[in-house]
């Protein structure tokens, strides 16, 4: 892919364009309906050759915060990088290979985390750490139980 074909013109439109063209109404509705996708791969299936996934991360957060859901979306990415960086769910051990497993998916996901909600990120990462969820554990979307309950739905 050509990153800098992605910047070329006004992205946002050919973004949206690109999701109503697909049947959805909001980049958040073709998002849900991908909840364990990657924001790679759903640039990807936007637009391969011009649409890159800090593009939809931007929309995704630029939607969440219209909505006043930017809780939701913080736990969402976190979905997106569990997903990629532990297809098969949550570690039994914590050996060296799978410690880097999960820093990369927290890391990345305490990277694209909105400033506004860094402490709660980083909250939720330290009671992931402290009390590890059941091996095999895989969320499958930003209301998995578990993660309502390190993140709760209260704006800040």
């Amino acid at each position: 892919m050509n990153g800098g074909q992605a910047w070329r013109g006004n992205w946002r439109v050919r973004l949206y364009e690109r999701v109503r063209k697909r049947g959805y109404d909001s980049l958040t509705a073709f998002a849900n309906a991908r909840p364990t996708a990657s924001l790679v791969a759903l640039a990807e299936e936007l637009g391969e050759e011009d649409v890159v996934g800090a593009q939809v991360l931007s929309g995704l957060l630029a939607e969440a915060e219209q909505r006043k859901q930017v809780t939701r979306f913080v736990r969402d990415v976190l979905v997106r990088e569990l997903s990629e960086c532990l297809p098969d769910g949550w570690p039994a051990m914590l050996d060296d290979a799978n410690r880097f497993k999960v820093a990369k998916a927290l890391g990345s996901w305490f990277a694209d985390t909105p400033e506004t909600h860094r402490a709660r990120a980083d909250k939720a990462s330290d009671a992931l750490l402290a009390t590890p969820p059941p091996p095999g554990w895989r969320p499958l979307g930003p209301d998995d139980e578990l993660l309502r309950t390190l993140l709760p739905d209260e704006e800040v």
